[in-house]
C-alpha cells in the first residue's frame, strides 16, 4: 500500500476543445441549477455541433427519472466522487465545466464535490451561483479548495467577482463575468399572451420560482390593496411549487398562509397561485403573460436570479428588492427597485408602471434590447474560449533527458530502506517510515530481488542482506496456525498470528525463487528445505492472485526440480482453477478471470502461460496468452502508452478501469507476464508489450512524469491525478528494481520506448 502522496503539480499539452464534461443538475429534477445546467448542456450543443458534451448531474435519492444520456452520481456517496472522476478523465474529455451550488453536493458544505475536481487531470471552469461574503468555517474551506483547482472562474454579476476579489484574494485575472444565459425568444405583447391563461383584460403582475419565506411574497401580497385600488384590473400571478425542503418541514403550510393573508387583505380574487414546477418553455409562455414582473426577495446577498434573466429577456419591466443580481442588472432605469419588506414602496411602484403606459412600453423595450447581450449560445461561445485558454496555459510535457532509457538495476535505495530485521514498508519521501515496520510481502520481494539481480547484487553487503530477509521470511512462518504471518511492528513483534492470503502466495513465490536462483548453494538448500514444509498451503489458499503467486513459485520450483511432484501440482491445480474461472467471468468483451479488475492483474495470465509451458499444456498456454492480450490491451491509453489498472477501479464489475491512482506494482507484474509470453511463444510482439510496460517507470505515461528515480534508485509510489505521490516505499522501489532486472536482460534494453515498439 502506498502512503499519503506529496502532488507535483501535472503537465500536459495544449489544443483546441473538442470534447467537455459539464458537471451540475439535470431535468426532470425541480430546480434552478437543473434548468441551468440543461440549458448550458443545449446551448453547447446546439451553438457546437462537432463538440463532445457530456452531461453529469447529481442524484439526491429523491426517485427522479433522468434521461439515459445523463450520467449520475450519487451526491452522498464519497465514493461515487472518486468514480466520476475516473470515468471523466477516461472519456476523452478536454476540460471540466463545474455548476458549483454549495446546497447539491454532499458532505460538509458540499466537500464531496472536491474529491471528484481534485482526482481528476483536467482544466476546469467553475461557474460559482453562490458566492459568499461571509461565509462558514466549511464553506471557505471548500471554496478555496475550487479556487485553487480551477483554471477559471464564471460568475454571473460584478459584486460576485467583487466578493471573490476582497474575500477570498483571487485575482481579477482569473474571474469572468458572464451573464445568465436567456432564450431567444421574439417579443410578444403581453395583451397577446393572456388568452391561453385566461388572464383577458388584466394587468398581470408575476413573480416564478420556488415558494418559501425568503421569496418576499407575503410583502408583496400586502401590497396589493393599494395597487387593485388604483388598477381594479391588477392580478397577482404567482408561478412555483413549493420548496421541497419547506414541504417535508411543514407541508403546505407557507402557501396555505399566503392564501389566507389574500383572503383577509380582501384580495383574494387579485391573487392566482399556480402551484406547480413548470417546464422551461411552459415558464416563458407565462412570463410572455406579464405587464410587470416582481422578485421582492429578502436574501440581498443572492447573486444570481435566473427567473429575473428570463424576464429581462422576454422585455419585462421588473420591480426588485435590491439583492446583487437585481442592484446590477436593472441598474440604468432598467427596472425599479424598492427597499425589502416595503409593502408601500411596492405598491407605488408596481402601481406606477401598471398606470403609465408608456413608462412601461420604454422599459420592456430596454428590457428587451439588454437581454441580447445574455443570450445562451454567447454565454456558451464565452465559456468554451475560457476552457480552451486553459487548456492552452498548460505547461507543455518537458521529459526527462532519459525518458525512454531502461536503468541499470541499482539496489541503493533498497539498501536505503534496509535494517537488520528486514526491509521497511513505507517511506516518507525517501526515508524510511518506521511506524509502520515490516511485513513479509515486501521481505519476499526483496529476497526475490536479490536472487535474480545478478552482478547488481554482487558483494558481502548484498550478500547480508539476502540472509537478513530469508531469515524474516522464516521467522514469519508460524507453525501454530500453519501460515506466515505478515506484519511486524519495529519493536520485532508480530502484529498477527496469520498474515493474507496474498502474503502466504508471495512467500511461496519466494521461497520458490530462491530455491531455484538462490544465491549460493547455502541458501538453495534452505530455500528448497521450506518450500517443502509450507507448499501445502497453496492448495488451501481462495484467493486467486494468492494462488497465482504461489504457481510462480512453483513454476521456479519445477523449472529447477523437473521431478518435484508438489511444484507440478501445485501448477496443475492453478491452471486449472484459472481456466475454470475464466470460463465463468468471461463475456464478449470481458476475456478475464474475474467480474472486477484489481491488483497485480497480469500475474493471472502470467501462472497460466509459465504452468503451461512447463507442464506442455496447450490449453492453459491459449488461456493465459489470450487473458494477457485483453489485460494488456486494457492496460493501454490513446497514446499508446501503459497505463495501469488505477486503484479507483478496484470492485466495479465489468466495467472499463478507471486511471488513477497508477502503482508500480501492476507495471512490474506486466513487464514479466510478457517476458513470460516471449519466453513461451517466441513472438517479439510480447518483447514490445514488455518495453512498454517498462516505459511507465521513465515517463512514458498519461502525465509525462518518471516515476524512476535515477539518481537514488528509488521509485515514487504512484501516479495520481496531479502527479506524482512521491513517497518512495519498498513495494514502489522493488517493483522498479525487478523491473529493471528483467527488462536490462533484454535485447533492446537501452533503446527508446517508442522506438522499440515500432521496431516490434
Amino acid at each position: 500500500m502506498t502512503s499519503r502522496p506529496d502532488i507535483v503539480p501535472l503537465a500536459g499539452i495544449a489544443r483546441s476543445l473538442s470534447h467537455i464534461a459539464v458537471i451540475g443538475n439535470a431535468l426532470p429534477r425541480r430546480c434552478g441549477l437543473a434548468t441551468f445546467t440543461q440549458d448550458t448542456v443545449s446551448a453547447l450543443r446546439g451553438r457546437f455541433p462537432d463538440l463532445t458534451v457530456d452531461h453529469y448531474a447529481m442524484d439526491d435519492g429523491t426517485d427522479v427519472s433522468y434521461p439515459s444520456e445523463v450520467k449520475l452520481i450519487e451526491a452522498a456517496e464519497p465514493l461515487a466522487y472518486r468514480e466520476a472522476a475516473g470515468l471523466i478523465e477516461a472519456s476523452a474529455a478536454e476540460a471540466i465545466w463545474l455548476q458549483h451550488e454549495f446546497g447539491i453536493f454532499g458532505g460538509d458544505a458540499g466537500a464531496h464535490i472536491l474529491t471528484l475536481i481534485e482526482r481528476t487531470t483536467l482544466p476546469l471552469i467553475a461557474t460559482l451561483h453562490t458566492v459568499l461574503d461571509k461565509p462558514s468555517a466549511s464553506e471557505r474551506q471548500v471554496m478555496e479548495r475550487l479556487i485553487d483547482r480551477a483554471s477559471h472562474l464564471i460568475v454571473m454579476a460584478e459584486s460576485a467577482r467583487a466578493i471573490l476579489r476582497d474575500t477570498y484574494g483571487v485575482p481579477a485575472a482569473k474571474i469572468s463575468v458572464i451573464p445568465h444565459g436567456v432564450p431567444d425568444r421574439a417579443y410578444v405583447e403581453p395583451d397577446s399572451a393572456k388568452g391561453r391563461f385566461g388572464l383577458e383584460g388584466r394587468k398581470v403582475v408575476m413573480t416564478f420560482g420556488l415558494l418559501g419565506p425568503d421569496k418576499g411574497i407575503r410583502h408583496m401580497i400586502e401590497a396589493m390593496p393599494a395597487i387593485v385600488a388604483a388598477e381594479p384590473r391588477a392580478t397577482y400571478v404567482v408561478i412555483g411549487a413549493t420548496h421541497p425542503n419547506l414541504v417535508r418541514q411543514e407541508g403546505e403550510a407557507h402557501r396555505n398562509s399566503l392564501k389566507v393573508l389574500a383572503m383577509d387583505l380582501g384580495v383574494a380574487d387579485h391573487v392566482r397561485f399556480v402551484d406547480t414546477f413548470l417546464d422551461y418553455d411552459d415558464l416563458l409562455d407565462w412570463l410572455e403573460a406579464a405587464d410587470v414582473y416582481v422578485t421582492p426577495y429578502l436574501n440581498l446577498a443572492q447573486i444570481t436570479s435566473g427567473t429575473l434573466s428570463y424576464a429581462v429577456a422576454l422585455g419585462k419591466p421588473v420591480v426588485s428588492t435590491p439583492y446583487r443580481h437585481a442592484a446590477e442588472i436593472l441598474a440604468d432605469d432598467r427596472g425599479v427597485l424598492v427597499p425589502p419588506q416595503d409593502a408601500g414602496a411596492l405598491a407605488e411602484a408596481v402601481g406606477g408602471l401598471l398606470s403609465d403606459d408608456m413608462a412601461r412600453a420604454a422599459m420592456a423595450a430596454g428590457a428587451y434590447e439588454l437581454g441580447r447581450d445574455m443570450l445562451w449560445p454567447r454565454a456558451a461561445a464565452r465559456a468554451v474560449a475560457l476552457a480552451e485558454k486553459a487548456i492552452a496555459a498548460v505547461a507543455p510535457v518537458i521529459p526527462a533527458a532519459d525518458t525512454g532509457r531502461a536503468l541499470a538495476p541499482d539496489l541503493t535505495a533498497v539498501r536505503r530502506m534496509s535494517d537488520s530485521t528486514g526491509i521497511f514498508q513505507h517511506g516518507i519521501y525517501s526515508i524510511p517510515d518506521r511506524h509502520h515496520g515490516y511485513c513479509v510481502d515486501d521481505n519476499a520481494r526483496a529476497l526475490i530481488l536479490l536472487c535474480r539481480a545478478g552482478d547488481a547484487a554482487a558483494g558481502e553487503d548484498f550478500d547480508r542482506l539476502a540472509t537478513v530477509y530469508a531469515a524474516f521470511v522464516q521467522h514469519a512462518w508460524n507453525p501454530d496456525a500453519s501460515l506466515f504471518r505478515n506484519f511486524m511492528g519495529f519493536d520485532r513483534q508480530w502484529c498477527e498470528t496469520e498474515g493474507s492470503e496474498d502474503s502466504n502466495g508471495r512467500t511461496l513465490w519466494a521461497l520458490g525463487t530462491a530455491a531455484a536462483q538462490g544465491r549460493d548453494r547455502a541458501m538453495r538448500d534452505w530455500a528448497i528445505h521450506l518450500y517443502d514444509h509450507t507448499a501445502y498451503i497453496a492448495g488451501q489458499l481462495g484467493s486467486p492472485r494468492a494462488r497465482a503467486f504461489a504457481a510462480l513459485g512453483a513454476a521456479e520450483v519445477l523449472a529447477a526440480h523437473p521431478g518435484h511432484a508438489k511444484a507440478r501440482a501445485t501448477l496443475a491445480e492453478t491452471g486449472d482453477l484459472l481456466h475454470r474461472l475464466l470460463v465463468a467471468a468471461r463475456r464478449p468483451d470481458w476475456s478475464w478471470f474475474e467480474a472486477v479488475l484489481a491488483y497485480d492483474n497480469a500475474r493471472l495470465p502470467e501462472a497460466l502461460i509459465r504452468a503451461g509451458h512447463l507442464l506442455g499444456r496447450e490449453d492453459f498456454l491459449t488461456c493465459g496468452l489470450e487473458t494477457l492480450d485483453w489485460i494488456r490491451e486494457v492496460q493501454t491509453n490513446k497514446d499508446g502508452d501503459f497505463r495501469p489498472v488505477g486503484s479507483d477501479s478496484f470492485g466495479r464489475e465489468y466495467a472499463a478501469p478507471l486511471p488513477f491512482d497508477q502503482q508500480p506494482l501492476e507495471a512490474q507484474a506486466q513487464i514479466d507476464a510478457c517476458v513470460a509470453a516471449h519466453a513461451a511463444t517466441g513472438d517479439k510482439r510480447w518483447l514490445a508489450a514488455a518495453r512498454q510496460a517498462y516505459g511507465w517507470f521513465v515517463g512514458e505515461n498519461d502525465l509525462g512524469l518518471a516515476l524512476a528515480d535515477r539518481i537514488t534508485g528509488g521509485c515514487h509510489d504512484g501516479l495520481m491525478p496531479h502527479g506524482l505521490n512521491r513517497n518512495q516505499g519498498a513495494e514502489s522501489i522493488l517493483a522498479l528494481q525487478l523491473a529493471n532486472v528483467t527488462i536490462s536482460a533484454l535485447p533492446f534494453a537501452t533503446a527508446r520506448g517508442r522506438t522499440a515498439r515500432d521496431a516490434a
